[in-house]
């Protein structure tokens, strides 16, 4: 790669960080390219150069946060992990990108198709991992045979609801770090065969 690919390739990123930035502040269908131009000090031109449209480097931002998130869980999680672990995992990703997670659980419905499918896939990947363990979990009668679908979304449900609502429940604060304990209890409780065998 000579000097002027590696320029521009810096400049990519670097409009790629500022636009995860601005979207996690000001949300994904408020910012505007204008917006991101001038956090990241570059002209408006020079978004488009690397991004024809808003839409493609909003795709590109939200792919960004879906690498970076199944990479994280694929960190803390290992084969012998139990619910408890991947559970945590799951949540110590979310935690990280909690502002923008949030924006875009909430806006989902006024995105693009194409945003929404790779918030899908986002969804798809932690799923895979959550369900690995599950079927390991039931087949040692740790957790209750169930549809494993029903209970990722039970999962995902009960943690969008909170984030989603994170005025009512921790106003300017990470609801996650204030609820994982709580969420994860609960969850555990709901899956797992007491001691009676149910």
């Amino acid at each position: 790669m000579n000097k002027r690919q590696e320029q521009k390739a810096k400049t990519r990123e670097h409009i790629i960080q500022i636009a995860f930035n601005e979207f996690s502040n000001n949300g994904l269908t408020n910012t505007s390219t204008a917006d991101i131009a001038r956090a990241a000090g570059v002209s408006h031109g020079t978004i488009f150069a690397h991004f024809p449209t808003r839409e493609m480097l909003l795709d590109i931002v939200i792919e960004e946060f879906g690498i970076r998130i199944t990479k994280r869980l694929h960190e803390l999680v290992d084969e012998t992990c139990g619910m408890q672990e991947i559970l945590e995992a799951h949540l110590k990703g979310i935690e990280e990108y909690e502002d923008f997670y949030i924006r875009l659980i909430s806006e989902a419905p006024l995105l693009q198709v194409s945003s929404r499918n790779t918030l899908i896939m986002i969804q798809s990947a932690i799923s895979f991992h959550l369900t690995q363990v599950a079927e390991r979990e039931q087949k040692n009668h740790k957790i209750k045979k169930m549809p494993l679908n029903l209970m990722f979304n039970t999962w995902v449900g009960l943690i969008h609801y909170y984030l989603t609502n994170q005025e009512m429940f921790a106003p300017g604060k990470s609801v996650v770090s204030r609820y994982r304990e709580i969420w994860i209890e609960h969850f555990i409780n709901l899956i797992s065969i007491n001691e009676g065998g149910k």
